[in-house]
C-alpha cells in the first residue's frame, strides 16, 4: 500500500478505482436494504430517502478519496516515523513520540468524530464532541506508547492484554452503566479508517528494526492493544468525574428544506472540524521530517499530496453521513421498532450485520493476509462466512438487548471478552495478534455509521428503553466478533499443524 508512491500515475488511477470498487460494495447493499425497508413496513419520506440516496454518494466518493489517500500519506508517515524512532535507540523518545503519534492520528478518526457527535446530541451536550474526543485520544495515545514499548521488550501479548483487560473489568465494576455502552464504543470506533493503517504501519516499522525472528508476530497486536485504550479512558474520565447517571433521548430533527442544500450549507463547518482534527498531525509529521526521517523531494511532495486527498475524502464522507445517511439510519430503525413485530427487528439487525461485515472491503484484506500466514490451510471463504454470521449475530444481539428489559450490555460484553482473553492463552500467538487487530476490521464505517443510528433509532421506538443505554454498545459487540472467531480459527489451524509435527509458536 505504502508503494504506491513509487508508481507511476498510471497505477494512481488504477488504484483510486480499485477503491471506489471497494467502497461501492461496502455502501450498496446496504443502501439497497433501506430502499427495500423504505418501500416495503418502514417508510421514512421522500426527501430524507433522497437525501439518504445523495449522502450515500457522498460516502462512496469520500470514502474512496480518503482511503486512497491514506495509502499514498499515512501509512508511508507511520512506517517511515516507527522506523527512525527505533534507529535513535531511545526508550523514552519512542515512549513519549507514541503517545503524540496515537493521540493526533485518532483525533483524526472519522468514525470516532461520528460516534462522538452522536453522544454529544443524545446526552444534550452533556458530553461534548470535542471533550470525548480528547479523552478517547489521550488513552489511544498512552497504550501506543505501551504498545511499542511491548514489541521493543518483547513482552507476550497474552499477558498484557490480560493484565489491561483485567484493569477494565474493574473499572467496569466502578463505573456507572450509563458510560459502558460509549466506552465499548469507543473502543471499536477508534479502529478506523484513519487510525489501522497507520499504527499498524507503526508497530511494522518498529517491529522491523528489532532484528528479531519474531518480528513478524510482534507487528501484530498494537492496534488490539491501542483500541483498549479509548476503554480504560471513558471509563477513568466516569470514575473521576462522578458520572453517576446519564440519560439520553433522540434530539429532535430539524426541518431540512431541500434535498441538496442541506448538504452545502453544512460544508463550510464540516471543512473547519476536519482542519482541526488534521492540522496538528500534519504539523507533527513536517517536525519529523525536517528532523528524523529527512524524505527526499519526490516521495516527501507525494505524502503531502496524500494528505491533501484525506483531506477532501475527509470532508466529503462527513457531510454524505451528517446530512443524510445517519438520520434515515435513525429513521429506518424507528420505523421497523414501531412495525409492532420484534421478530422483525432482531431479523433486520442480522440482515444489516451480515451484509455489512460481508462488504467490508478491510475484511478480504484481513483474509489474504490469514489464508497467507496458515499457506492457505484456512480458506478465505470460511472466514469471511464466519465472520459474517459472527457479526449479524452480534447486531441481533444488540437488538435483543434493546427488546428486553433488564438485559444489559455488560451481560454480553464481559463474557465475551473474557472468553477472548482465555482464548489468547491457548491460541497460536501470531493469532492471538491478528484477532486483537481485528476488532477494527469489523467495525467499520458502516457500522460506526449507519448501524448504530439504527440501533438508536430502534431504542428511542421500544417502550422502556434508553437511547443512550441501549443504543450505543452496538460497535462493540461488533468489534467483539473477531477476536473470538479468530483465535479459534487459529486453535483449528494449530491442532492440524500439530498433527503433522509442526508447532506454531516455536
Amino acid at each position: 500500500m505504502g508503494n504506491i508512491t513509487k508508481k507511476g500515475s498510471g497505477y494512481y488511477l488504477n488504484a483510486l478505482k480499485s477503491k471506489f470498487k471497494d467502497v461501492i460494495m461496502a455502501v450498496l447493499p446496504v443502501t439497497i436494504i433501506v430502499l427495500l425497508l423504505n418501500f416495503t413496513i418502514a417508510p421514512i419520506g421522500k426527501e430524507l430517502i433522497w437525501r439518504f440516496i445523495i449522502g450515500a454518494i457522498f460516502i462512496i466518493f469520500g470514502l474512496a478519496i480518503f482511503l486512497f489517500g491514506a495509502d499514498l500519506a499515512i501509512q508511508p508517515i507511520g512506517q517511515q516515523v516507527g522506523s527512525a524512532i527505533t534507529r535513535k535507540r531511545n526508550l523514552t523518545l519512542l515512549i513519549i513520540s507514541g503517545i503524540f503519534l496515537g493521540f493526533l492520528i485518532n483525533v483524526a478518526e472519522p468514525d470516532l468524530l461520528v460516534l462522538a457527535r452522536q453522544v454529544e446530541q443524545v446526552t444534550g451536550g452533556i458530553l461534548s464532541q470535542w471533550s470525548l474526543v480528547i479523552v478517547v485520544s489521550i488513552g489511544i495515545g498512552i497504550m501506543v506508547s505501551i504498545g511499542l514499548a511491548r514489541i521493543v521488550f518483547k513482552v507476550p501479548l497474552n499477558k498484557l492484554l490480560t493484565v489491561i483487560y483485567g484493569v477494565i473489568f474493574l473499572l467496569v465494576i466502578l463505573s456507572s452503566e450509563s458510560i459502558l455502552g460509549i466506552a465499548f464504543d469507543s473502543g471499536g470506533a477508534t479502529t478506523g479508517s484513519m487510525t489501522v493503517p497507520f499504527i499498524l504501519s507503526l508497530g511494522l516499522g518498529v517491529a522491523s528494526t528489532q532484528g528479531s525472528k519474531q518480528s513478524e508476530e510482534d507487528s501484530f497486536g498494537l492496534v488490539g492493544i491501542a483500541s483498549t485504550g479509548p476503554m480504560l479512558a471513558v471509563l477513568t474520565m466516569g470514575v473521576l468525574a462522578g458520572i453517576k447517571t446519564l440519560s439520553g433521548s433522540l434530539p429532535q430533527a430539524e426541518i431540512n428544506t431541500g434535498i441538496i442544500s442541506p448538504f452545502f450549507i453544512r460544508m463550510p463547518n464540516v471543512i473547519h472540524e476536519v482542519a482541526l482534527a488534521m492540522i496538528p498531525l500534519i504539523i507533527l509529521f513536517l517536525i519529523f521530517q525536517f528532523t528524523l526521517i529527512k524524505l527526499s523531494r519526490k516521495p516527501f511532495v507525494k505524502i503531502l499530496k496524500g494528505l491533501l486527498y484525506t483531506f477532501i475524502g475527509f470532508v466529503l464522507f462527513l457531510s454524505g453521513v451528517n446530512e443524510g445517511f445517519m438520520e434515515a439510519g435513525t429513521a429506518i430503525g424507528h420505523a421497523v421498532a414501531s412495525y409492532g413485530n420484534n421478530w422483525i427487528v432482531i431479523l433486520t439487525g442480522f440482515v444489516l450485520g451480515f451484509t455489512v461485515i460481508f462488504a467490508e472491503p478491510a475484511v478480504y484484506v484481513l483474509n489474504e493476509q490469514i489464508e497467507d500466514v496458515t499457506s492457505g490451510h484456512i480458506k478465505k471463504s470460511n472466514i469471511l462466512y464466519s465472520l459474517s454470521i459472527g457479526v449479524a449475530l452480534a447486531v441481533s444481539l444488540s437488538m435483543v438487548r434493546i427488546l428486553v428489559p433488564g438485559m444489559k450490555l455488560w451481560h454480553l460484553l464481559v463474557p465475551g471478552y473474557i472468553l477472548a482473553i482465555i482464548l489468547s492463552h491457548f491460541a497460536p500467538k501470531i493469532f492471538v495478534g491478528i484477532a486483537f487487530d481485528s476488532g477494527g476490521v469489523a467495525s467499520g464505517p458502516m457500522t460506526a455509521t449507519f448501524i448504530l443510528a439504527f440501533a438508536q433509532g430502534v431504542a428511542d421506538a421500544t417502550p422502556g428503553a434508553d437511547v443512550l443505554l441501549d443504543g450505543f454498545g452496538v460497535i462493540a459487540m461488533v468489534a467483539l466478533t473477531p477476536l473470538m472467531a479468530l483465535q479459534i480459527f487459529g486453535l483449528l489451524y494449530k491442532r492440524k499443524a500439530s498433527n503433522k509435527g509442526v508447532d506454531l509458536d516455536e
